[in-house]
C-alpha cells in the first residue's frame, strides 16, 4: 500500500542525509508533492519512484514498493482482463485454408516472389501506421501457410519458415496497433509453424517477442523469465541469444536491478558483435537499426533513474539510425524526450520532442504513445513553460489521433 512506500522513502531520505527540499530538487518535483507522497496523503507513481531510487542508491527497493502498491489496487482489473485474453485466444482460430483446389509446385521464383512481398510490407512497417499493412500481413501468411499445407518437402519446409516469419512480424504490428491478444496469438502461431518446419529459431525468437509484450505491461518478472526462456530451448544463434539477453537487460532494469541489468547488456553486445544473420531461410529477426544495445542501454538507464546519462547515449545513438527507420527513431526519441523533461532540462526535451512527433504521427505506434503520455504527465508540471506552451498542442495531437 502507499504507506509502505511512504515509510521506505522516509527511511531511504534520512539515511541518506538528504532534506526533503533537497530530494525535490534532484528529482525535479515539487518539495510540497514530494512532501505528501512521503506522508501517504498521495499514492507513489513508478517515474517518481525510479528517480529516487537512484538518488537515494535504494537498490530497487523503492521502485518495487511503488509497483507493489499499483499491482495490488490493480489486482480485481487485471484479473478480468486475464479472463478477456484467455478466452479471446481459445476462441481464435489461426490458418485459413485457401480454396480452389491444389495448384502446382511452387518453384524458386515464387517463393523469392513471396519473400520479396513481405520485406516491401516490413519496409513499410519501418516507415508508416501497422493499420497499413495487417490486412496484407495476414492474408500473406494465410496464403504461404496454405501452399505449403498442400505442398511435398523440401518445398513445404522452406514455405512454413517463411510463413513463420511473416506470422512473426504480423504479431509485431498488431501490437503496434494496440491489439496485445492478437499479437500473443500471432507469435505462438509464429512458433508452431517454425516447429513444423523443422526450425526453432523462431521459436526461440518467439518467446523474446512475448517478453517485449510483459516490457510494455510493465512486469518485468515475466519479462525476464521469457527472455530466458528463449536462452534455455534448443541451440538459438548468437543473434537470437544476444537480443533474447538485451530483452533481459530490460526486464532487470524495469525491476531496479542495475547490477544485472548492465552485466546483460554487455554479454548481448559480445553477442550481437559476433552475430552472422543466417537469411537463408527466412528474413533477419529483430530490428535491423544501428547499435541495438547501445539503445536498450539509453532506455534501460531511463527505467533506473539515470535519466542524465540516458539521454546522452540515446542522443548519441538515434543519430546513427536512418531516417527511413521511423518507428525505431520515434520509440528511441520519445524516450530520449522522457529522460530529458525527468532531468529537468525542459528546453532539451521540447526541442527533441519536436523531431521526434512528425515520425511517432505517421507510424502510429500504440507502444510509443505509453513514453508519449509519460513524457505528456511530466511536461504538464511545466505547463507555463514557453517552450511547453509551443510543443504541446501537436504532442497532444499524436497522443489523441483517434
Amino acid at each position: 500500500m502507499a504507506e509502505s512506500f511512504a515509510a521506505l522513502l522516509r527511511d531511504s531520505r534520512i539515511a541518506a542525509g538528504i532534506s526533503m527540499g533537497e530530494l525535490a530538487r534532484r528529482v525535479n518535483y515539487s518539495k510540497s508533492y514530494l512532501s505528501k507522497i512521503e506522508n501517504g496523503v498521495k499514492p507513489p507513481n513508478e517515474t517518481l519512484a525510479r528517480l529516487c531510487d537512484a538518488t537515494l542508491s535504494a537498490d530497487g527497493r523503492l521502485i518495487e514498493a511503488a509497483r507493489a502498491a499499483r499491482e495490488r489496487a490493480d489486482a480485481v482489473l487485471d484479473v478480468v482482463k486475464l479472463d478477456r485474453r484467455q478466452a479471446l485466444a481459445a476462441g481464435t482460430a489461426l490458418g485459413i485454408a485457401l480454396v480452389g483446389g491444389p495448384r502446382p509446385v511452387p518453384d524458386e521464383r515464387v517463393i523469392a516472389g513471396l519473400r520479396t512481398s513481405f520485406e516491401h510490407l516490413r519496409g513499410l512497417g519501418m516507415q508508416t501506421s501497422p493499420a497499413m499493412i495487417l490486412d496484407s500481413l495476414i492474408a500473406q501468411v494465410n496464403t504461404v501457410h496454405g501452399l505449403a499445407r498442400e505442398n511435398p518437402e523440401p518445398v513445404r519446409s522452406r514455405l512454413l519458415l517463411l510463413a513463420a516469419r511473416i506470422a512473426e512480424y504480423t504479431g509485431w504490428m498488431s501490437q503496434e496497433a494496440g491489439d496485445d491478444p492478437a499479437a500473443l496469438r500471432w507469435t505462438r502461431h509464429a512458433s508452431e509453424l517454425a516447429r513444423a518446419g523443422g526450425d526453432r529459431e523462431i521459436a526461440n525468437y518467439a518467446f523474446v517477442r512475448e517478453a517485449g509484450l510483459a516490457l510494455y505491461r510493465q512486469d518485468p518478472i515475466s519479462t525476464i523469465e521469457l527472455a530466458q526462456r528463449a536462452q534455455r530451448i534448443g541451440k538459438p544463434s548468437p543473434r537470437t541469444l544476444g537480443l533474447a539477453i538485451r530483452r533481459e537487460a530490460q526486464g532487470h532494469a524495469l525491476a531496479g536491478d542495475r547490477d544485472s541489468c548492465e552485466r546483460a547488456l554487455d554479454r548481448a553486445a559480445e553477442l550481437l558483435e559476433s552475430a552472422t544473420p543466417d537469411t537463408r531461410a527466412y528474413p533477419v529477426l529483430g530490428s535491423t537499426a544501428p547499435g541495438p544495445v547501445e539503445l536498450a542501454r539509453g532506455w534501460a538507464w531511463c527505467d533506473l533513474g539515470r535519466v542524465e546519462a540516458a539521454a546522452a547515449i540515446l542522443d548519441r545513438e538515434l543519430a546513427r539510425v536512418p531516417a527511413t527507420s521511423r518507428r525505431t527513431r520515434a520509440r528511441f526519441g520519445a524516450r530520449r524526450s522522457l529522460a530529458y523533461a525527468l532531468s529537468g532540462e525542459i528546453d532539451q526535451s521540447c526541442v527533441t520532442l519536436a523531431e521526434t512527433l512528425d515520425d511517432a504521427w505517421h507510424v502510429d505506434s500504440a507502444t510509443i504513445r505509453m513514453d508519449l503520455r509519460e513524457l505528456a504527465r511530466s511536461l504538464s508540471r511545466w505547463r507555463s513553460h514557453r517552450t511547453v506552451r509551443e510543443i504541446y498542442p501537436e504532442l497532444c495531437r499524436v497522443l489523441h489521433r483517434y
